[in-house]
């Protein structure tokens, strides 16, 4: 007897693919994402260079940095394009040589944990040999180093994604176990108009949340709004929208509260943490993880808000980002509505 149910319940486990799916396929993918991802070092530095007089000296001093093999020399700027340059990153550092008894290194700081190393690695390059120059370093948008500049665009990408979506996923879920939402499907109104009806409270909600969290930024991080709070907020609004379509998109494959909360929480959060540039650098990943981390939504998202916030560019100078977003939320959303009618019919 104590058999036969011992037996009925593993069939009814490995009818479940989903549970299997979360059981078996997860710890997987953790291992190999905290193994290969948790890094924090720079393993490669794209380094310019640009001097006001060319000698021997900064010869010396170029060679030993195209000869380290952490450090990838992409050539020579003019004076004028340092920092446009670093703007569109373009380089993580440009090494600029003043004289052969001096050198200056800028890197871009809007992600402290890069720009630190990446200093950190060119100056022992040039103070590590006979007749070093005296080095200064100049941290560009963000001279104080503070983490809040790099984890509040960051935060933002993650919270907006997993909140807008378990909101709405949980929602709706919760209505086809109580049986409402069939009601709803036997009415006249089209389901597209069921679907509307159920996500614009919950982008309201994240719209109020957008609001707090850009003050809280501002006024008690100190976090600069550089580019301005119409960019920051058009592209948040857009993401926002992403959300809520992969949480309608998440709906259609769970079956009930708790699968639905896995799967937003799970899948979610650990891809957000370790391929999105959120903790680690991306330039570390394996090239696997590296292409894998471009379905991310919130890398373009982080990547974009620290553009616009940190550094202080425009909205069209995130343009890529922008469209990528736009791609991912067309193509989430109309995924999330034929799945919705195919299983409504």
């Amino acid at each position: 007897m104590r058999a036969a149910f011992v037996k009925k319940e593993t069939l009814h486990v490995l009818r479940d693919w989903r549970m299997l799916l979360v059981v078996v396929l997860i710890p997987v993918v953790q291992m190999l994402l905290f193994g290969f991802a948790i890094s924090t070092e720079v393993n490669n530095v794209d380094v310019a260079v640009t001097w006001q007089k060319y000698s021997e000296d900064v010869r010396q001093h170029i060679q030993r940095l195209e000869s380290n093999p952490y450090i990838t020399l992409i050539g020579r700027v003019d004076p004028e394009e340092v920092y446009p340059l670093l703007r569109r990153g373009g380089a993580n550092a440009v090494v600029w040589f003043r004289d052969g008894e001096e050198a200056q290194v800028i890197t871009d700081a809007s992600n402290p944990v890069n720009s630190q190393s990446s200093a950190g690695y060119v100056t022992a390059i040039l103070t590590g040999a006979h007749g070093n120059p005296m080095v200064d370093t100049h941290y560009l948008y963000n001279p104080l180093l503070k983490s809040a500049y790099n984890f509040a665009p960051g935060i933002m990408g993650m919270l907006f994604l997993l909140v807008c979506a378990l909101m709405t996923a949980v929602a709706i879920v919760r209505e086809k176990e109580t049986g409402t939402l069939d009601l709803l499907l036997v009415s006249p109104a089209h389901p597209s108009m069921i679907i509307t009806s159920k996500m614009v409270p919950f982008f309201v909600l994240s719209c109020i949340d957008l609001l707090l969290i850009l003050l809280i930024a501002r006024f008690m991080l100190d976090v600069p709004l550089s580019g301005g709070v119409l960019s920051i907020t058009l592209l948040t609004l857009l993401y926002i929208v992403l959300s809520l379509a992969f949480g309608l998109l998440v709906s259609t494959i769970a079956k009930n509260q708790v699968m639905a909360m896995l799967i937003c929480g799970m899948v979610m959060i650990m891809p957000v943490v370790m391929l999105s540039g959120l903790m680690f650098p991306i330039d570390n990943l394996p090239i696997i993880l590296k292409q894998f981390s471009a379905i991310v939504p919130a890398r373009w998202y982080i990547d974009a808000m620290r553009k616009l916030m940190i550094e202080g560019l425009s909205l069209a100078d995130v343009w890529l980002d922008a469209v990528i977003l736009l791609f991912m939320t067309a193509l989430i959303m109309v995924v999330a509505i034929r799945n919705f009618k195919d299983r409504t019919r």
